[in-house]
């Protein structure tokens, strides 16, 4: 069997002994600095905002949970606006996604709306 076909999953039945579980501490950290990061947010409330727009500003990509609110909650239209703005102020951009999170994308990044599978 060829590596393609391992990876693709050609045919053959795979067992529990085929995978191999990794533990993050058993690799070194990334040598190099990244040009951008991505951060996982929760908005519980409105100053929650304010770390996730300094992010962005920065260049980071954010996704933030909006679990703790209803999308139809007055709070969570001001802090889609809020967000809004800054994406379009950095040339960036904003997806909900569903009802339970936001995606907010620094300058020069576009969040496609369209699944790959």
């Amino acid at each position: 069997m060829g590596i393609m076909s391992k990876i693709l999953g050609g045919g053959g039945q795979r067992s529990v002994d085929d995978y191999v579980e990794l533990d993050i501490d058993d690799f070194a950290e990334a040598s190099g600095e990244a040009g951008m990061k991505v951060h996982i947010a929760e908005i519980g409330d409105q100053s929650d905002v304010i770390p996730i727009k300094d992010a962005v500003y920065d260049g980071d990509f954010v996704i933030a949970d909006i679990t703790r609110h209803s999308t139809s909650d007055r709070t969570v239209e001001h802090i889609i606006d809020e967000l809004r703005q800054v994406a379009e102020e950095v040339d960036g951009d904003i997806v909900q996604k569903g009802d339970d999170q936001l995606v907010v994308a620094p300058t020069g990044v576009t969040v496609s709306r369209q699944k790959l599978s």
